[in-house]
């Protein structure tokens, strides 16, 4: 009982806070061109800085297992490519390819991680070694798939002229000038090296950090179009299943051969399971994406998540791998 009403504590608040975004859209409080902005600021300025902060912040060196970091780049770079690659087979509207392949692989991992292992285990256990592992390549991945679907989108019935090295050059320089993966690395040489942020700056960094999730749910609620959303229906079910289900059922028996227990496992949990996070929704709309499939995955994997989340920690307890 306690799992499930931790796992309300996390979900629940943030669909609130898209209903909330929702509802001051309604009343005109909130404006498609306050939308805009708020899009950009999270994307280039706040986004990048709570990624920073979580990395810089991070003791990686003390848990260091580099079986547990190969396992998180493989695993996270396997289950990328593996959804878009089905996603462009079979979705026959290619401009949704993008978005549908990020929001069923990408999670909260830097968002929940650190605080659902908090509670369970009143440390942040591995879950730094987790985020430092697999949130570089959830950033690098979505810009390389959103960068492709948004050309696909774009030339679809149109003989692509610009060709494929084009599309590669342009998904690198994406890659490279993406603010968020800009944040990452910059905090990298703080965390492996054991490097102190001064207190002031730090502070000045973490009250920007802090306004990233609040802002971006406000304007995934506020730019959710609920008509829309409804015609898309069935990718957005797909996705969450894949997200919060089938993903974790896959990968879950190779952690547990690899002999990954307690924390490992529930960091292993995060990465595979947690939410779709309201990044998806910020980079496929700044990418030329289909950002209205993006925030109805996010809002329904919000919801999903606390029954989800609750039954797969339910589950590892019984068989008492945590």
């Amino acid at each position: 009982m306690s799992d499930f009403i931790f796992s309300l504590n996390a979900t629940v608040p943030i669909f609130l806070i898209m209903v909330l975004g929702w509802f001051l859209m309604r009343i005109g409080l909130f404006t498609k061109e306050f939308n805009k902005v708020a899009d950009k600021y999270v994307f280039k300025v706040a986004l990048p800085v709570l990624l920073f902060k979580d990395i810089a912040t991070a003791d990686i060196r003390s848990d260091f297992n580099l079986t547990f970091v190969l396992f998180c780049m493989i695993t996270t770079t396997m289950m990328f490519l593996a959804i878009w690659g089905l996603s462009y087979i079979c979705i026959k509207d290619k401009t949704q390819v993008g978005a549908f392949a990020q929001a069923s692989a990408r999670g909260s991992a830097a968002v929940l991680g650190i605080a659902f292992i908090n509670n369970i285990y009143g440390n942040s256990g591995m879950a730094p070694l987790m985020i430092v592992s697999a949130v570089p390549l959830y950033n690098i991945l979505s810009v390389i798939i959103l960068t492709f679907s948004a050309d696909m989108g774009k030339t679809e019935g149109v003989r692509n002229t610009s060709g494929r090295g084009a599309n590669v050059k342009k998904a690198c320089l994406n890659v490279i000038k993406n603010p968020i993966i800009i944040g990452i690395f910059l905090g990298l040489p703080f965390s492996i090296l054991g490097i102190d942020i001064p207190v002031i700056p730090l502070k000045a960094v973490t009250s920007i950090a802090q306004t990233a999730t609040p802002i971006a749910l406000l304007v995934v609620g506020a730019g959710f179009e609920g008509a829309k959303a409804i015609r898309k229906l069935k990718l957005t079910a797909i996705a969450t299943f894949i997200k919060l289900i089938l993903l974790p059922l896959i990968f879950f028996p190779f952690a547990i051969g690899f002999g990954f227990r307690g924390s490992e496992l529930v960091a292993i949990l995060v990465m595979l399971g947690s939410p779709t996070t309201v990044t998806c929704y910020i980079m496929a709309k700044n990418m030329g994406n289909d950002e209205v499939l993006s925030s109805s995955i996010v809002v329904m994997a919000t919801l999903v998540s606390s029954v989800s989340l609750t039954g797969w920690i339910f589950v590892l307890k019984v068989m008492g791998l945590i």
